[in-house]
């Protein structure tokens, strides 16, 4: 079962009619709430967003959210949740369901700035279980989807239990996800890179790729270097010596929970100094992915949904406003 329809089988409030849509098409959504509820549309950022037409739905049927929020026609990143009346928002029903709006991105021109499509799916986190603990891991869906994607599919179909954490270099970083243990292993395929802004801080995910001899000069990694990464990745353990990746590097998300089972793993004997071999495998027993409820939800201080709940109180105060719509050979590693 693939990880939308787990979601959806759980937690089925919101559920998409499709997973893809033309951005000048309705983007359906089934709304099988048992109460009224509202339709919250946030941006990744927290950002709380006007609809153009009223976002209540008092009985279960299929609505257009695109004619509720325009907005979605730009690109970005947004969730939408189902709040009940008179509940406030971080007691929304059921799984958040993230609208990714892409555009062709290399092919610029007219549509450079406007959604080409638009991608529904659960908001899901992933837990991961080690021999040194749970990690619990959050994703940065606005900064790096494809890698996301890949990363959320392998861990649905099981690619990364059993496999290791095969390197460790104590105040940097700790990696795994390599099936052959050696460095030099992946998927059979690659992710091309999603290099953004987001800091590579302690306790950040981010994917592991091979290294351009040239990167030592000062230079941004070459094409067929900077799209290497596959199944790879690390975990930063210090912003001291991690910031020279930024940028350079795909950051894809954090540990919200498990920081101890990091260090834990980053202490262990190593066999090799000089390439972080631990002196015993250190597992990743498994990795489970898991839709996001209000019962259990690491995006609530991502989102900001506590400063976003202000705003929505506010919004409901006032009266509707119509707002405007835009159209590999060398191992995976890292310095």
């Amino acid at each position: 079962m693939n990880i939308i329809a787990a979601a959806l089988v759980l937690f089925s409030v919101l559920v998409p009619v499709k997973t893809w849509f033309a951005p000048d098409r309705p983007v359906q959504l089934n709304i099988n709430a048992d109460q009224p509820v509202r339709l919250v549309m946030l941006d990744f950022n927290g950002k709380l967003l006007e609809p153009a037409v009223p976002a209540q739905v008092n009985k279960p049927r299929v609505v257009d959210i695109h004619d509720m929020y325009p907005q979605i026609s730009n690109v970005g990143t947004y969730v939408m949740f189902a709040v009940p009346s008179e509940k406030g928002l971080q007691q929304f029903v059921g799984t958040p369901v993230v609208v990714q709006s892409l555009a062709p991105g290399r092919f610029g021109g007219p549509l450079a700035n406007a959604a080409t499509v638009i991608k529904l799916s659960p908001l899901v986190f992933a837990k991961m279980d080690t021999d040194s603990g749970p990690i619990k891991m959050a994703f940065w869906y606005d900064s790096a989807p494809n890698t996301i994607a890949s990363f959320l599919a392998l861990s649905q179909g099981g690619f990364y239990d059993g496999l290791t954490f095969h390197r460790v270099v104590p105040g940097f970083v700790i990696q795994g996800g390599d099936p052959t243990s050696t460095g030099f292993g992946g998927p059979g395929y690659n992710v091309q890179a999603e290099f953004n802004d987001r800091n590579h801080d302690e306790g950040v995910l981010s994917m592991a790729r091979t290294g351009d001899p040239l990167e030592g000069k000062g230079v941004m990694p070459r094409a067929e270097f900077a799209n290497s990464a596959g199944s790879q990745f690390f975990i930063c353990l210090s912003r001291d010596r991690t910031s020279a990746l930024d940028r350079k590097y795909t950051a894809f998300g954090k540990v919200v929970d498990g920081l101890d089972a990091v260090k834990k793993i980053a202490a262990a004997p190593l066999t090799d100094e000089r390439t972080g071999k631990p002196k015993q495998p250190l597992v990743i027993r498994k990795i489970t992915v898991v839709p996001v409820t209000a019962a259990d939800n690491p995006y609530d201080e991502m989102l900001k949904l506590e400063t976003a709940e202000s705003r929505l109180q506010l919004q409901t105060t006032q009266p509707t406003t119509q707002p405007t719509a835009m159209p590999s050979t060398v191992p995976m590693t890292i310095p």
